[in-house]
């Protein structure tokens, strides 16, 4: 991971949108920090496209996509999308079928049951009202999992043919072959009419766990708020930059640094 300061301005200036994690990278404890919704607001005005991706529920997601400064944001580690459509209108696009959501969506209760049965001290996490499309259970937001304890419920969630995925606060469990990588190239091919894996040199994101290790290893302008740090040894695949700063702040300094190049380049 190289420092911010390192990215070619002539990248940052070729820029046209920016994915980026919400929990911990756009936010610090909890919250959306003044900084990073004025570097979101800042970079929308410049004319980037933006869009969240988060292991967060769609429930969750909604007061944000109509609130925030953004184009969408893609939920639930890339299978439900809040396609923002002016004056807090949304609508959602799911990659799964009705029929199809309901079958996983019983499996997935079978599953969480079993870890919570089976993990001690494993909780599902607070904002599982709102998922329709995965699991979460809560491993650093309001509680704490060992890490041997987080590895079972991983194991549990892959014995029973989930996908699993751990951020910065839970660890997520789907049925289906999405994941934040295909949901991001589904979002910009059902937004912008857009082969995102095609001009990904006109792309950034943004991230600060190990779930964003698929979008760190696809995306050449790929960057770590410097909360990063906490899970360096667990990545194959790190971010090409850090920032000086952690969370929102860190969001903050790597919208700065993609609108001073564009203004060097006007």
């Amino acid at each position: 991971m190289r420092p911010l300061a390192t990215w070619p301005a002539a990248a940052r200036a070729g820029l046209v949108g920016v994915f980026t994690d919400i929990d911990d990278t756009l936010t610090t404890e909890g919250g959306i920090t003044p900084d990073a919704l004025a570097a979101l607001a800042s970079l929308k005005a410049a004319g980037l496209h933006l869009i969240p991706i988060t292991g967060r529920p769609v429930g969750w997601s909604q007061p944000f996509a109509a609130a925030w400064p953004v184009d969408a944001i893609v939920a639930e580690n890339g299978a439900v999308a809040l396609v923002h459509e002016g004056q807090g209108r949304l609508r959602k696009l799911y990659q799964q079928g009705e029929a199809e959501r309901r079958e996983n969506y019983a499996r997935m209760q079978q599953v969480a049951q079993r870890i919570l049965r089976e993990v001690p001290g494993a909780t599902l996490a607070r904002d599982s009202a709102g998922r329709e499309t995965d699991i979460a259970i809560d491993h650093s937001e309001f509680t704490h999992l060992p890490q041997p304890d987080i590895e079972a419920v991983v194991a549990r969630m892959r014995e029973a043919g989930m996908n699993a995925t751990v951020s910065s606060i839970h660890i997520n469990g789907w049925y289906g072959a999405h994941d934040k990588w295909q949901g991001a190239r589904w979002i910009a091919r059902e937004l912008l009419g857009l082969a995102l894996e095609d001009d990904l040199q006109r792309w950034a994101y943004v991230g600060d766990s190990t779930n964003d290790e698929l979008m760190f290893r696809h995306f050449p302008h790929s960057l770590g708020v410097a909360n990063i740090q906490r899970f360096a040894s667990q990545l194959q695949h790190p971010p090409a930059y850090v920032t000086p700063a952690e969370r929102g702040a860190g969001f903050a300094q790597a919208a700065a640094a993609i609108l001073s190049a564009r203004r060097g380049a006007a």
